[in-house]
């Protein structure tokens, strides 16, 4: 996932792929009906995924040229991450989604620069 902020531009569709197929293994394999990893409580497995689809959500915006995590696509995921994002322990936690982007387009665009 964080391939997907340094890779240059034309390496970029080969980690989008990459990106995919890791989302749809978890998609099609690690959830199944439970609402968290380890069923009804967040749990360290949770905890470790959500802090990449986190990050993956502000890396999409940050580099753009389209959305990886597609609701239609992860629909398990998807409803994983909401309930994930609401669990009060990881809501009053969570950086500032609008703080990460800012950051982070700065980060990209000095590492541009730089190259």
């Amino acid at each position: 996932m964080w391939r997907l902020f340094r890779v240059k531009e034309e390496e970029l569709e080969m980690t989008r792929k990459e990106t995919l197929e890791m989302l749809q293994n978890v998609e099609e394999h690690g959830l199944g009906e439970k609402k968290f990893f380890g069923g009804d409580n967040v749990g360290m497995a949770d905890i470790a995924f959500g802090s990449v689809v986190y990050w993956l959500e502000v890396v999409e915006e940050v580099v753009g040229g389209g959305v990886i995590f597609e609701a239609h696509k992860f629909p398990r995921l998807h409803a994983w991450m909401k309930n994930f994002k609401q669990a009060p322990i990881i809501k009053e936690n969570l950086p500032d989604r609008d703080w990460l982007v800012t950051f982070f387009k700065r980060r990209r665009e000095a590492m541009a620069a730089s190259a």
